[in-house]
């Protein structure tokens, strides 16, 4: 039997680009970009959004981030190991959560080149117009951070919650 200290985990991966110093002027308009999409969003609810949109995108250094930031905002460590597998998991989800979660889904994904209308339609009456905007926004934000995220390699582990705020 090993104990913990004896545990030999993988080395961990190098980034691939520091894409942030490289292009500061594109990273902090992401940020202020960022900052305007998450207005007027419940902060677990954008955390859940977040971190399902970076499971769908294999982000491993936004789930590690999102997933700090929603505890650290109050969300339970069973949301979100259910978020994964949410369709089986909805009784662990509002209905206005589980229409975010599958606009999520349908935004990232896009594999119809569209956002099916009984998709858009739901989150349409569980959301304020306004909300609903916001929310959109802050579906595209994700992806696009978790398109550098990818593409760069980020490395995961080392965020602390509200870190890049």
């Amino acid at each position: 039997m090993t104990t913990e200290e004896n545990v030999q985990y993988a080395a961990e991966i190098s980034p691939r680009l520091q894409w942030a110093q490289h292009a500061p002027d594109v990273y902090k308009a992401m940020v202020h970009l960022d900052a305007a999409a998450r207005q007027g969003l419940d902060p677990k609810l954008l955390e859940l959004v977040k971190i399902r949109a970076s499971q769908l995108n294999h982000c491993a250094f936004c789930l590690d981030m999102h997933s700090k930031d929603a505890l650290a905002a109050g969300e339970s460590v069973e949301r979100i190991v259910q978020l994964g597998a949410w369709e089986e998991s909805r009784h662990f989800y509002t209905e206005k959560e589980l229409a975010a979660i599958e606009l999520t889904e349908a935004i990232t994904v896009l594999t119809d080149g569209f956002v099916p209308d009984e998709v858009y339609e739901r989150a349409a009456k569980a959301f304020e117009e306004a909300e609903l905007a916001q929310l959109i926004a802050a579906i595209t934000v994700i992806n696009a951070w978790n398109r550098f995220g990818v593409t760069s390699r980020m490395t995961p582990g080392h965020y602390q919650p509200g870190q890049h705020r």
